[in-house]
């Protein structure tokens, strides 16, 4: 695909992402459209003569001349980033994000893109986490690195970065989707972080480069997210939080949605609280359950025969006290620690789960996974 007669193209007023895309797949060749007629322009679905007479004036005009400076600064900033462009007709392009409404035509990528970005999940939630969720965010994003499913997010503070974190940490694959250009990092932290994700991941955007990180670029970003994922999974969120904007992405994308649970004492309304009542978002405790839901499509990163383990109905602070132990005894003392309740609270529901045979109590008030 000619990269730079699809950017000139890009430039034309009127001309937005569903006519760009038209226009080349009626024409095959993005550098065609500077040489069609109105009357051929109008054949194209979505082009109406209006916008056909502002097209050909665009050529006409030397507007294709005009912007060779914008091209040339993008391409300029995209070398020196290590970046490059992937069209929508590329073989590359993510299977997933080409099957949504309204794919983006190009997009900029640091990093490399991957087969299995199709079985992806997609972790996002609040920007100010609590320690509950910022706890669950990194379980659920480290469980699904350790089997080889790639996380992807949006690099924002809180939830997406710990999710991002946690899959670096374990030398998995994430994928940021940003909201600004691929050379404006944001937020500024997040830079060593990103430096760090592109040994195995890959950062995208939509935005030409050098855009910043205006918040009218996000909700869009988000269906981006939501499209290259198998299943986008919500941690915490207020009811008008942006994952709930992604959440809604998803679903008129006919994607899986997943949602934990908020602790009952939260104060605040929770968006994955009313995402589950309305039977939007499947409850989700643990990895367990995205692979139940998805191991049909997800075969290849279980073991030969293997199923994702089946436990018997937990309550969010049975869950949060057994998602502490590990087939190795530990400690009332450090289960107290990791799951932040106290002593006696933790016996009790350890009591509760030896009685639906999944944990074990071994001498010395230690405990391991039945």
């Amino acid at each position: 695909m000619d990269v730079r007669s699809l950017l000139i193209l890009s430039q034309i007023p009127g001309v937005g992402p569903n006519r760009l895309r038209g226009l080349v797949n009626h024409f095959k060749d993005p550098a065609a459209v500077a040489r069609a007629t109105g009357r051929e322009l109008v054949q194209v679905e979505g082009i109406e003569r209006k916008t056909a007479q502002m097209i050909t004036a665009f050529f006409r005009g030397g507007g294709a001349d005009r912007c060779s400076r914008v091209i040339d600064d993008q391409l300029s900033r995209l070398n020196r980033v290590e970046g490059r462009i992937v069209t929508f007709w590329d073989r590359e392009y993510p299977d997933n994000l080409r099957k949504i409404y309204d794919p983006p035509p190009l997009f900029f990528l640091r990093g490399t893109l991957s087969d299995d970005d199709r079985y992806s999940i997609a972790i996002v939630g609040t920007r100010s986490p609590s320690p509950y969720g910022t706890t669950l965010a990194d379980r659920f994003a480290a469980g699904l690195s350790r089997l080889g499913i790639p996380v992807i997010s949006g690099l924002a503070r809180g939830i997406d970065t710990t999710a991002h974190t946690a899959v670096v940490r374990g030398q998995g694959r994430t994928v940021a989707v940003i909201g600004s250009g691929i050379d404006v990092i944001y937020p500024p932290e997040n830079r060593s972080l990103v430096e760090r994700m592109l040994g195995s991941g890959a950062l995208i955007s939509e935005y030409p480069m050098g855009t910043k990180p205006d918040a009218g670029n996000f909700p869009r970003r988000n269906r981006i997210i939501s499209g290259i994922a198998l299943g986008t999974l919500i941690v915490e969120t207020g009811i008008d939080g942006g994952a709930m904007i992604t959440a809604s992405m998803a679903l008129d994308q006919n994607r899986d949605v997943f949602a934990v649970p908020a602790a009952v004492s939260e104060r605040k309304p929770s968006g994955t609280n009313i995402l589950i009542k309305q039977g939007k978002a499947m409850l989700t405790e643990s990895v367990d359950d995205i692979l139940a839901e998805l191991a049909p499509r997800l075969k290849r990163f279980l073991s030969p025969g293997e199923t994702p383990a089946q436990l018997p109905p937990l309550s969010l602070f049975e869950q949060q006290v057994y998602d502490t132990l590990t087939e190795e005894p530990v400690h009332i003392d450090a289960i107290s620690a990791r799951s932040g309740l106290a002593t006696s609270d933790a016996l009790v529901h350890l009591l509760s789960l030896e009685f639906k045979g999944v944990v074990r109590q071994l001498p010395g008030k230690l405990f391991v996974r039945h």
